[in-house]
């Protein structure tokens, strides 16, 4: 399972200070709530980006990064290190607090 994830991976750059990696896939209600808290959380946090993949269309990188179950979200450090790994639908204030744990 991967420990890290780079730009190559995501297509997207890294956050400056964070990336918040949202795997979602196209029947998942929870999923459409997971983007908005993401969104939310991305635009309140200066440096942190916001990456949605869709599994269905990416199955080498949710085998590689070891994904089961969508949504899951994975909060990465500035150098692309997976910090945590949550599934289900993540709480905004518990995004926060490990984003300040980060710091």
């Amino acid at each position: 399972m991967l420990s890290r994830l780079d730009a190559d991976d995501l297509g997207v750059p890294l956050g400056s200070r964070a990336t918040l990696v949202h795997f979602s896939s196209a029947f998942c209600a929870p999923c459409r709530a997971t983007r908005r808290v993401l969104a939310d959380v991305a635009a309140l946090v200066d440096g942190v980006t916001q990456v949605e993949i869709d599994a269905e269309s990416h199955l080498d990188l949710v085998r590689r990064a070891g994904i089961s179950r969508t949504p899951t979200t994975l909060v990465l450090g500035p150098d692309g290190r997976i910090a945590i790994r949550a599934t289900g639908l993540p709480r905004k204030t518990d995004v926060l607090a490990v984003l300040g744990a980060l710091s």
